[in-house]
């Protein structure tokens, strides 16, 4: 009877896989995360973004179409890059170079990113480079092919063009019925007028999902992954004034900005949302 038990308990050790599908999927987003070819300060920023855990709470898989919005220096297309590049596909919709009213110094975002691509072509060749500046480019994928549109900090830029809107609705025309759009953005208290959002970088849930559901989307769950008690939202330069950019301590005498610096990195990154809507599946 021993005998039969361990030849059966060999029997299923050899025949199960190691890991399953989700698992596999999990240690190469983690691997991806760990890569020697990210960046050294973004690394530092994981604590503050979680990436793992968001793009978990997205449900964004290896071989899905992904759309990520304004990927700008490629925070993010250094973890989705190596991820989706045996089996996926990436749309980075950065900002458009050929349209007239694209300002130089995106054009020279664009320019910095596309370098980037090219320094690792093994990571980064399967991407699709799109462009997305309202009104004049706004074809970021093929319609409707897409698994996953990614955003994250952006809406409070699209509110200062006044363009919020058109870009929910250009987000709801690349996904699939089914598909989820994943977003992240600075919190605002609820109540704030529609001025201090923009002029602050803080966004309150009900605006964006008023956006979402006006674009089409439902509204599907939020996760507080990326919450922070110790901001309080009042600063001097806005959400600005928070590393890593540390505005307001930039504009201080010399003296001052060591102990300013000390004060608001303590405080650490933004207060955020993290949500996730839902195309309609009968769209």
């Amino acid at each position: 009877m021993l005998k039969d038990l361990t030849i059966i308990s060999a029997f299923l050790l050899i025949c199960s896989p190691p890991f399953s599908i989700a698992e596999a999927d999990d240690a190469a987003l983690i691997s991806a995360q760990q890569g020697n070819h990210r960046d050294s300060d973004n690394r530092r920023r994981d604590q503050y973004r979680h990436p793992v855990e968001v793009l978990n709470f997205f449900d964004v898989g290896p071989k899905m179409s992904i759309v990520e919005i304004w990927p700008s220096s490629g925070w993010w297309t250094e973890i989705l890059g190596p991820y989706t590049h045996d089996q996926g596909i990436y749309y980075a919709a950065g900002f458009a170079m050929t349209a007239s009213r694209t300002p130089q110094w995106r054009k020279d975002v664009q320019i910095e990113f596309a370098n980037k691509l090219a320094l690792h072509p093994q990571i980064y060749s399967h991407i699709v480079c799109t462009e997305l500046s309202l009104p004049e480019r706004y074809s970021i994928a093929p319609a409707a092919t897409t698994d996953r549109v990614l955003t994250f900090r952006n809406v409070h830029n699209w509110m200062k063009g006044g363009y919020d809107q058109q870009m929910f609705e250009v987000m709801f025309r690349a996904l699939k019925p089914g598909g989820i759009l994943g977003l992240v953005e600075h919190r605002a208290k609820a109540g704030t007028a529609i001025e201090q959002m923009i002029s602050t970088g803080y966004v309150t849930e009900a605006h964006i999902k008023s956006l979402a559901q006006q674009a089409g989307f439902l509204f599907d769950s939020a996760s507080e992954l990326n919450a922070n008690p110790k901001d309080t939202t009042e600063h001097p330069k806005g959400v600005w004034t928070l590393p890593p950019t540390l505005r307001h301590c930039k504009s201080l005498a010399e003296k001052q900005q060591e102990h300013c610096n000390k004060h608001y990195k303590a405080i650490g990154e933004s207060d955020r949302m993290t949500l996730r809507f839902i195309k309609p599946a009968s769209t």
